[in-house]
Parts: structure tokens; C-alpha cells; sequence
């Protein structure tokens, strides 16, 4: 159970602020796939009102990471293994390349703190809490992209990140996950330090790739293969 989020009282509307909570939300893993969202219960952990709820649902369902269900409202998409494959090598593909040229960009305060992201994800993996591990990636990535300075590669990115996201929990279903996971950031801070951007895009392809077959195989054994 997740603790609730407040509304950012700076966002331009109510609307806005719940969209983009619930894009978060959907980006992390906090929803299942498969699983049906309630609007009046999203709403009562929002502290807001149904309809910007309902408006900011729809807005997602538009975009693809949610789902319109007749007579079942909105719900979280589940992937086939075709589906992921290529999600997975887009991601790689795409990634990979704003990896690079963030490498190229980013600053040493920049690099700091993608150092300290890499020291909160490894500590979260210790203790076993999914839930920061995946806020300290997706901070980690999110500045190393943006530092890119591509508005345009970023947000095709995060459109697949919302396709990607109610699957990440599934990483943390395998045992053996969390000895690794955090191995391919290790290397690309160590690439970052020795001012190696072609080693920094070779590192997140393989964080994305190792933590894709993580995936995959839980995918396969819920399908029953």
C-alpha cells in the first residue's frame, strides 16, 4: 500500500497536477497490469475532486497506457511477449542513444548526483524496497536523458515508459534479480568518470537488457510457457 501523494499545489490546474501524478504513478509500477482503476478511490488518495480523476484517466487511456474496458471503465494494459520484445529493443535503441549524448553534456554536479542515485538504488536493493529502487532509476535515467538536450528523443521515451512501467515490478518476482540489477549503473558511472560516452550507452543497453530478460521470464511463466 502506497502512501498518499499530494497534489502539487503549483501545477496550472487540478487537472494537470492529477494527470501528471497518475502518469508518474503509471511510469514507476505503482499499478498492476491487468488491474482496474477506480476513479473514486484514486481520487480519495489524490485528496481531489472525481473529475479531474476521470479527465486525467482518459488523457492516459488516449495515450495508450491505459486501457477503456466496456462496462469496466479504465484499466492497465497487459503485455504480450511480442509486445515487450519490441518494447524492450525501442527502448534500447532510443535509450541508449540519449545515455550517449547525455554522457556527452552532463556536468560534474550532473554526475554527482547520478552518483548518489546509484548509491540509493543500490541501498534500496539491499533492503528489498521495489518501491524507491524504481523512484531512484527513473530519476537516474531522467537526468542522464535530459541532459541530452533533446526535448524530442525525451519524450519518446517517456511514451514508452508508459508502456514499460506496469511491468517493472515484475523484476523484483526473481530472486536473483537484485544481486544484478544495479551492476550496469555501476558501469555507467564508472564510464561517466573516465569520460567514455560510448561506454556509458553500452552500459544502459545492458541495464535495460538484463532487466528485460528478468522480466520476460516472469512474463512467460504467468502466460504458462
Amino acid at each position: 500500500m502506497t502512501a498518499p501523494v499530494q497534489v502539487d499545489p503549483e501545477a496550472p490546474t487540478q487537472q494537470d497536477a492529477v494527470y501528471a501524478t497518475l502518469r508518474q504513478w503509471v511510469t514507476v509500477g505503482r499499478f498492476q497490469p491487468g488491474e482496474r482503476l477506480k476513479i473514486r478511490q484514486l481520487a480519495e488518495r489524490l485528496g481531489s475532486g472525481l473529475m479531474p480523476v476521470r479527465a486525467a484517466l482518459q488523457r492516459l487511456a488516449a495515450e495508450g497506457a491505459l486501457l477503456n474496458v466496456p462496462n469496466a471503465g479504465v484499466a492497465v494494459p497487459r503485455l504480450s511477449l511480442a509486445e515487450f520484445d519490441d518494447l524492450l529493443q525501442m527502448r534500447m535503441l532510443l535509450e541508449g542513444e540519449a545515455a550517449e549524448r547525455g554522457a556527452l553534456r552532463l556536468d560534474a554536479a550532473g554526475g554527482r548526483a547520478l552518483a548518489a542515485l546509484g548509491a540509493r538504488m543500490g541501498a534500496a536493493l539491499a533492503r528489498g524496497d521495489a518501491t524507491d529502487y524504481l523512484a531512484a532509476n527513473e530519476d537516474f535515467h531522467v537526468q542522464l536523458y535530459r541532459a541530452a538536450g533533446s526535448p524530442l528523443l525525451f519524450t519518446l521515451i517517456e511514451t514508452l515508459w508508459l508502456k514499460a512501467g506496469p511491468v517493472s515490478n515484475r523484476l523484483f518476482e526473481a530472486p536473483d534479480a537484485a544481486t544484478v540489477l544495479n551492476e550496469a549503473h555501476d558501469a555507467a558511472l564508472a564510464a561517466l568518470a573516465r569520460r567514455d560516452p560510448g561506454g556509458v550507452r553500452s552500459a544502459v543497453e545492458r541495464d535495460l537488457f538484463v532487466a528485460g530478460q528478468f522480466i520476460r521470464r516472469r512474463l512467460r511463466t504467468s502466460r504458462g510457457r
